[in-house]
């Protein structure tokens, strides 16, 4: 990528913007201090403000793809098998392109193809990709020209999970990392759907895709790469009756297992230069209903943070970790964001220094 002016802004444009994920990316951007949005694509027709309703008067309008002009970076809110359709050509322009899709995730072709039923057309660039999780790959980050934006339950799962994998891998049990995701229904996207639709939600929780679900692929690479060795997760997730918001439980089975004191310090230590995790500590108290020590949805709302928290259970030799994320944040625009910052060279927490909503 060629040197960049930093007395100017950085021009962004969004391909896609209609969804969930580019309108979050715009609320985000439009506020980035060291950010011009340049354009934003929508083959619906309709215009921005109808869209998203939450950015009246903002000064944006959707355009044709065809009509977008240059541009330093480029999101692409596509589905996946359509992303890497774009890709070559944008990339070919000198961008930095950040993909929202799980078109540049999987490393191994043969997988990539299996999961999402279709041959690669531009896995000659997987070469170039990097995962987007920072908190890994911050030094990859920095030289990157295509980032591979996690997906949603990915990431909270990874940052659940890896500092255990990474420091713990000989004592745990690594055939047998269960996991279990609960989405806010924003994570099934803008269109319609009966299962997630208010009346049908509000008074359950809906598992879906309970075996194989694809972002079981993507934790399991990245955290057979930091074990040095295969990982088996059995992920599963549900839907539950709150908008925004993903809270992992992770259940890591030990030989036999350290405390929780120093299951917490292993954590604090991983992501003690982590601006974006925040591992909650507080001391669990001898009664029968206890919250304070671990994380919800509601307490990172709106916001870039992932926080954790960590409990044992000696009897059974297991320990359980939790991670929340804003779904839409920190597991799609938020992250996507920083990676971008990291790239071009801005300060990594621009655009996204605010905390989470409370209440």
């Amino acid at each position: 990528m060629e040197t960049r002016d930093h007395a100017k802004p950085v021009r962004v444009g969004i391909v896609g913007a209609s969804g969930y994920t580019g309108g979050e990316l715009l609320r985000l951007l439009l506020r980035h201090p060291g950010v011009e949005v340049a354009w934003a694509t929508s083959r619906g027709g309709r215009e921005l403000e109808r869209v998203h309703r939450n950015l009246a008067e903002a000064g944006i309008s959707f355009c044709r793809e065809q009509d977008a002009g240059p541009c330093d970076v480029v999101f692409l809110c596509l589905p996946a098998t359509v992303a890497m359709q774009h890709a070559p050509r944008y990339l070919d322009q000198g961008v930095c392109l950040v993909d929202m899709s799980a078109d540049f995730r999987l490393r191994d072709r043969e997988t990539y193809e299996r999961v999402y039923g279709t041959p690669h057309s531009a896995f000659h660039l997987m070469s170039q990709a990097v995962f987007g999780v920072p908190e890994l790959y911050r030094d990859e980050l920095r030289r990157a020209r295509l980032i591979a934006n996690p997906g949603c339950f990915a990431i909270t799962a990874i940052l659940a999970l890896a500092p255990l994998v990474s420091k713990h891998g000989e004592e745990v049990d690594l055939e047998r990392l269960v996991v279990d995701g609960c989405s806010g229904t924003s994570g099934a996207g803008a269109q319609p759907i009966t299962l997630v639709h208010h009346s049908e939600i509000a008074p359950s929780l809906q598992p879906y895709n309970v075996v194989d679900h694809r972002h079981t692929y993507e934790i399991e690479q990245e955290l057979s790469r930091l074990a040095r060795r295969p990982v088996s997760v059995h992920f599963t997730p549900s839907h539950g009756p709150f908008v925004r918001g993903i809270l992992i439980t992770a259940h890591v089975f030990f030989r036999p297992p350290p405390d929780r004191r120093e299951i917490l310090e292993t954590f604090r230590e991983f992501y003690q230069s982590e601006p974006f995790v925040r591992v909650l500590g507080f001391e669990r108290e001898a009664a029968t209903y206890v919250y304070e020590p671990y994380p919800s949805c509601a307490e990172v709302q709106g916001s870039n943070f992932c926080h954790i928290g960590v409990e044992v259970d000696p009897a059974r030799r297991r320990a359980v970790v939790f991670s929340a994320t804003d779904n839409l944040v920190k597991g799609a625009a938020g992250n996507a964001i920083q990676c971008m910052n990291l790239a071009l060279g801005l300060p990594e927490t621009s655009g996204l220094e605010a905390f989470g909503l409370h209440p």
